[in-house]
């Protein structure tokens, strides 16, 4: 049996009801195809965005020849750009630019970094070289940093190595961080451009460009000069080096890179100071010059003349507290002598009041972390 139902009234419709759903008719489709449209054209935009991405993207790692590195950014992407512009920007017209490489340790508020930019603003000669220096940041906060305090600047990323903190001298960290900047150097070298390498704890105190021979590929400075440039007995330290792009020095890096392998172990100076003697070295032509620590020195080995010191170099130290610890003292020993009257410049060899906590004794200290191996050793 089916249920009955009920059947209701039907509502009746008047003629003004009617009409007015008529009305709102026609409004209703214009909104909606306003929205429509305003989804169509987000949806455009998005897509262009992100073709534009990959582009930038695509041109970033095509243009870096060095396949063991990448590069990271933290700004937008429209600001990320390809190590080879950077160098392009901050070139001179010879196509030099000065590099040096930043990690987090160095890259704290009144650290390393903040000393190095200031030895060149008072520096004399030296300001206008700001225009052709690119820090090489190894993290991210390295990066960030740089960002604030200076214009060139590019974060580069070396895989399966950390170098945040501070390398202490001789410790894996540190032998990894000295062979990554070798190879990096190389890969600037291929891409055509010259270039003064420095250590951050390097201060610039006059500019070094005269100072530079003219017909030598490869240059560096010593922590022991013995009075003559061709000399390969000199001891040279890696901190500083000027180098023209060429066969001969692209061939040489290969060279002492690979030459990692044949001393495992070393730094890239100690293999340095073992291949500048090889057959296979002297047969690249290279043409190496060592420079004077009257002009370039350092704590190992100070410049004793205040009127010809281009650079000096908190080499022979160990730690970070001990090199701005006297690498501030060094820094206020510059401005008092930029402060005398001409007359004193002349007449009288300024004396640093520095090495201090700095020398090669700190060299033969152990304070830095030891390794489980290291200390079974010890026992």
């Amino acid at each position: 049996m089916r249920p009955h139902r009920r059947r209701l009234p039907a509502t009746p419709v008047s003629r003004r009801d009617c009409c007015r759903d008529a009305d709102m008719l026609p409004e209703a489709v214009a909104l909606v195809r306003r929205f429509l449209f305003f989804l169509a054209v987000f949806l455009c935009c998005l897509l262009l965005y992100r073709d534009s991405d990959a582009l930038r993207l695509l041109h970033q790692f095509s243009s870096y020849p060095a396949s063991s590195f990448t590069a990271f950014y933290s700004p937008p992407v429209s600001e990320e750009r390809g190590i080879e512009e950077v160098l392009k920007d901050a070139a001179m017209e010879d196509g030099t630019v000065i590099l040096t490489t930043l990690n987090e340790a160095w890259a704290a508020p009144n650290s390393i970094i903040d000393l190095f930019l200031e030895s060149f603003r008072n520096g004399v000669g030296t300001r206008r070289l700001l225009n052709h220096l690119v820090i090489i940041a190894l993290d991210q906060k390295a990066y960030r940093r740089c960002l604030q305090i200076h214009t060139h600047c590019f974060g580069l990323h070396t895989e399966g190595v950390d170098f945040r903190e501070e390398a202490y001298f001789m410790t894996p960290n540190y032998l990894k961080m000295m062979w990554a900047r070798i190879d990096f150097l190389r890969s600037v070298l291929e891409m055509g451009f010259n270039f003064v390498f420095t250590d951050a704890d390097v201060m610039w105190f006059r500019d070094p460009f005269p100072r530079f021979y003219s017909n030598a590929d490869f240059q560096i400075a010593c922590d022991h000069f013995l009075g003559s440039s061709d000399d390969l007995q000199n001891k040279p330290n890696g901190g500083f080096n000027y180098v023209k792009s060429n066969n001969r020095s692209i061939e040489f890096y290969k060279h002492w890179y690979s030459s990692r392998e044949t001393y495992p172990g070393y730094h890239d100076q100690d293999v340095l100071n073992m291949i500048k003697f090889d057959p296979s070295t002297l047969s690249i032509g290279l043409r190496m010059k060592f420079l004077d620590t009257a002009y370039f020195g350092g704590f190992c080995e100070p410049s004793r003349d205040l009127n010809q010191v281009c650079t000096m170099h908190a080499n022979c130290c160990f730690g970070l507290d001990s090199k701005l610890h006297d690498l501030r003292i060094m820094v206020q020993d510059w401005k008092e002598f930029l402060s005398l009257p001409p007359s004193l410049k002349r007449d009288y060899i300024f004396p640093w009041a520095v090495p201090q906590n700095c020398s090669l004794d700190s060299l033969r200290r152990y304070d830095a972390p030891q390794s489980d191996d290291q200390r079974d050793e010890e026992e």
